[in-house]
């Protein structure tokens, strides 16, 4: 039997937020060590060369930048390039050779559009609401990389009780329909509520509006940002600082079991699978496991959702891998992502806007405020919504780095589509390969619905002749990453404040990534601050753990 090894610090899980918590304490002179299960890290915010052949490095799950703040870039000396758009969103509106373009760089043009699809009167109202959510943006995003301030203490910094109930009481529908007439406008403004989120608008949670508050107050703008190099360069970066402060690393190590006394028991196993530059979603697993191996850390930093977490610690299975399904309750995710590699950008109905203006920005695809309820229904009585609401980004548009000299030549383009509104429910005990062909066609049939052209003829061939497509549904995040109901948050987002009775006796609590155990403490987007690529998670627990040494 091995000798244990001690750590200061021991991380489970190798993805964004893992890496900036081993850095931080790395840099700090803790001595630390980081189990990953996959054979890269980086975890959902990792690039790949998707397609056989084709020298098109997309951002395979994640893949906008706005919720990492300045301060860790600046902590850690990550070298990024993150590129602002001009454009924030083109909306087709549904069966009409029209659209909604929203220009940053042009207010007269945008007024223009507004007024082209008969929603003159919102265009002040938009202008209001984000004049608003910039108030909110100032007073919520500095407290964001310290100790997490209380629900009264945010209230008073952002010294507006009316907008205060509009935005953290009343659930985000009732706010859209007082702002604004148009249902293609409230549908615009809804989508950033919706992303990642299963909800109805008005769902009386408020977990539409917890979302909604991330995708707004993002660098103090809620401006989303392109990666130079897509998001595997983000990590990389991570990486790279993480192991010139001295942070060991352990790939294909299948965390079994966690103790409260912190040690930590992980099986190495074999690959079966290329993972990261993966050609096959139903090969992203680690098998063949050769040996159990353990070591010990006066901290443990749990980089997985609460659900594995309480999977991995005593009363749990301690199985791997996970069972299926995970143990009640169980998060669920709602999203769908596609890739797709074109020769060329596809022409809209709407002759008066460029498809490079189209999709500059957001494009949205189906989500009327109105497509947006339905979709819910439609959802919770168990169908693929018809049609499907989604949104797309072009990558390659503003970063031409991922393609290869010869694809740009050729004018090829990126396109990731984002669908909304498809649960877990849907896929969950389904053939994965099935489900994820169903979904696939219910996403291009939607997107076909907004264009003057089928977008299937515009796929470029791989290799091996097969069209440059790939679908990720809730199943294969769960599979490939370990994400319970393959929900992309690990569990639904908490407002980035203590209630104001909450404890907040140690540093744990005050950082929010405590748990019931002082030694192990959560690092990943399910902790208080947790979602989005954004690196607060793991520089919470860094920062409770240099906290509860002064």
């Amino acid at each position: 039997m091995p000798a244990v090894q001690n750590f200061d610090v021991v991380v489970v899980g190798g993805g964004h937020n893992g890496l900036v918590a081993a850095a931080y304490l790395a840099r700090a002179g803790r001595r630390v060590c980081v189990l990953e299960r996959q054979p890269v890290l980086g975890g959902a915010a990792v690039s790949a060369y998707a397609f056989d052949g084709m020298d098109a490095r997309l951002s395979r799950y994640s893949y906008l930048v706005s919720l990492l703040p300045q301060t860790i870039i600046d902590d850690l000396g990550l070298e990024l390039r993150l590129i602002r758009r001009r454009y924030s969103s083109y909306t087709p509106e549904p069966g009409t050779d029209r659209g909604l373009l929203i220009d940053n760089s042009d207010i007269e043009a945008t007024r223009a559009s507004f007024a082209a699809i008969g929603a003159d009167r919102d265009a002040e109202a938009f202008d209001a609401l984000g004049a608003d959510l910039a108030r909110v943006a100032a007073a919520v995003w500095p407290t964001m990389t310290g100790p997490l301030p209380t629900e009264s203490e945010v209230r008073r910094m952002l010294g507006d009780d009316a907008l205060w109930t509009e935005l953290f009481e009343h659930p985000l529908g009732r706010t859209l329909r007082d702002r604004f007439e148009n249902d293609l406008v409230r549908g615009v403004v809804a989508t950033d509520g919706l992303i990642g989120t299963f909800a109805s608008l008005d769902d009386p949670s408020l977990q539409q509006n917890i979302c909604f508050l991330y995708h707004v107050i993002g660098g103090g703008t809620g401006d989303w940002d392109v990666p130079v190099g897509g998001m595997g360069a983000v990590t990389g970066e991570l990486e790279r600082v993480a192991r010139e402060a001295g942070v060991e690393f352990r790939l294909g190590a299948e965390v079994v079991s966690i103790a409260p006394s912190g040690e930590v028991v992980y099986r190495t196993a074999a690959v079966d699978g290329d993972h990261d530059d993966d050609h096959d979603p139903d090969d992203d697993t680690i098998t063949t496991p050769t040996r159990d191996e353990t070591v010990h850390g006066d901290y443990v930093l749990a980089n997985v959702a609460p659900a594995v977490l309480a999977h991995l610690l005593p009363g749990g299975t301690g199985a791997t891998p996970a069972p299926a399904p995970w143990p009640a309750p169980i998060p669920e995710g709602a999203q769908t992502k596609t890739n797709l590699l074109l020769s060329r950008l596809p022409r809209l109905r709407d002759e008066t806007v460029p498809p490079e203006a189209a999709f500059g920005g957001t494009f949205h695809i189906n989500e009327l405020e109105s497509q947006l309820e339905r979709a819910v229904l439609d959802a919770e009585g168990g169908r693929i919504p018809s049609p499907v609401p989604a949104e797309i980004y072009c990558h390659s548009l503003t970063d031409p780095s991922i393609l290869s000299p010869e694809l740009r030549e050729q004018g090829a383009q990126t396109l990731t589509v984002f669908a909304l509104h498809t649960p877990h429910r849907l896929v969950a005990g389904c053939d994965r390969a099935e489900a994820r062909a169903e979904l696939q066609a219910a996403v291009l049939e939607s997107l076909n619905s907004v264009l003057a052209e089928p977008i299937e003829p515009l796929l470029l061939t791989d290799a091996h002749g097969r069209p440059c497509i790939e679908t990720k549904t809730t199943a294969d995040l769960e599979q490939a990453l370990g994400l319970p109901g393959g929900h992309i948050f690990h569990a639904p987002l908490s407002w980035p404040f203590l209630p104001d009775d909450a404890p907040r006796a140690t540093a744990a609590e005050r950082w929010g990534v405590a748990t019931e155990h002082a030694r192990i403490l959560l690092c990943g987007a399910g902790t208080r601050r947790g979602g989005g690529v954004s690196g607060l998670g793991g520089h919470s627990a860094a920062m409770a753990v240099l906290d509860d040494a002064l």
